[in-house]
């Protein structure tokens, strides 16, 4: 009896250890989507502030991308040598405080190399946060990954609601500096929390170790489906950057909305993305991950071309709103299965080959806005988003669910 009721309250320890690990990194995917959101809607400001063209504007965007892919594989070493919880609290610091800088700029070429910075940071912190969430996942069995999302899309939601209020009254580098020092209290509470958590992956105590097995030498066909789940990671970065870097600038400049609606845009977009991803889990035990993923390209392609080629404000806001709904998933289940498959390994190379898509997306609508018109550029976002439901098509016999 003594032993039974031993591991019956190691049993209770440990699911109350899951539980807190739980709500502290729900923390940081909110505080992410926060800061992150926050910046978006001061880029219609920043753009006039620096006199930037759409195509310049554009390259100096590709900053953000470009720094997040070139830390993110390293982020997944770093995970791997010093544990996702103490990189993770380091990149939320350094991402405080990056957010602050772009309003100091006065060209095109200096917001660039500071975006660079913020990229960095911003990359690091979501590998390393979902590197945690996976094992955090594997250790509780279920599909719980979409909840994190949701929190960083509530964090989204709430900063760029907040921008949009400010945005006429308060000047961005007051706005970005606040977002700075949230940042740093945030950090500053939580963070402590975080690194007193045992990984959630780590042994258990009973002789078992739920962590996703990691070899360094992957199958061949481990590799190509991480690559796979890459590729949906990409299609639906794509749209969220498309969405946060030029939504904003195409309700205010081709649909005559004030600053105040324009910023409504990406909050209408997170707050589709949040309800979507609170009902994620529920979602994914229904239809399981295929499905999911074929269902939610289809509605964001359609839903991006409304919110692309609507005439009005309100209707592009309604666009804008059912391709939150329709791309709310892809990227979770698109990560959460890569870092099953393969470990942080698997993370920072979905997350790498997700965050090309913001790689590729700024320049590539700042070129075709230049070239066509920003409508048109944002036709894009769908033509991807139905990509990933293709993609999703045929992975069904190689991916099982």
């Amino acid at each position: 009896m003594p032993p039974i009721n031993k591991a019956r309250s190691h049993i209770a320890v440990r699911g109350h250890s899951l539980s807190r690990l739980r709500l502290v990194l729900t923390v940081f995917f909110a505080l992410d989507g926060f800061v992150f959101a926050g910046w978006v809607v001061r880029i219609p400001a920043i753009k006039e502030q620096t006199g930037a063209s759409a195509s310049g504007l554009g390259l100096a965007l590709l900053g953000v991308s470009a720094g997040a892919v070139v830390t993110m594989l390293i982020t997944g070493r770093l995970c791997r040598r010093y544990g996702s919880h103490p990189v993770t609290v380091v990149c939320a610091v350094l991402l405080s405080l990056s957010v602050t800088l772009p309003p100091l700029t006065h060209s095109a070429t200096a917001l660039g190399a500071v975006l660079l910075l913020f990229g960095a940071a911003y990359g690091g912190i979501n590998v390393a946060f979902n590197s945690a969430a996976v094992d955090l996942v594997t250790a509780l069995g279920r599909p719980i990954m979409p909840t994190f999302h949701a929190a960083f899309s509530l964090g989204g939601m709430i900063g760029a609601g907040l921008g949009g209020l400010v945005a006429g009254s308060l000047s961005p580098t007051r706005h970005l500096l606040g977002l700075g020092l949230v940042g740093l209290l945030v950090t500053a509470l939580a963070g402590p929390a975080l690194l007193r958590q045992a990984p959630a992956g780590a042994p258990s105590g009973d002789g078992t170790d739920p962590r996703p097995a990691e070899s360094t030498r992957l199958t061949a066909r481990t590799r190509r489906l991480v690559v796979v789940f890459g590729l949906i990671a990409l299609c639906t970065a794509y749209g969220e950057g498309a969405l946060a870097d030029w939504g904003a600038l195409h309700l205010q400049q081709d649909l005559d909305a004030s600053p105040g609606l324009a910023a409504a845009g990406y909050a209408c977009f997170a707050l589709a993305m949040t309800v979507g991803r609170l009902t994620g889990t529920t979602l994914l035990e229904r239809l399981g991950r295929t499905r999911t993923v074929v269902a939610g390209g289809t509605v964001a392609a359609v839903g991006m071309l409304l919110g692309a080629l609507a005439p009005v404000p309100w209707a592009a806001l309604v666009g804008y709103t059912v391709a939150g709904l329709g791309l709310a998933n892809l990227f979770p289940v698109a990560v959460e299965r890569a870092g099953t498959l393969a470990g942080p390994t698997g993370v920072a190379v979905a997350s790498t080959l997700g965050y090309g898509g913001m790689l590729l997306g700024p320049p590539a609508i700042g070129f075709m806005a230049d070239w066509f018109s920003l409508p048109t550029a944002l036709t894009t976002v769908a033509a991807l988003a139905a990509i990933a439901a293709l993609i999703g098509l045929t992975m069904r016999r190689t991916a099982g669910d």
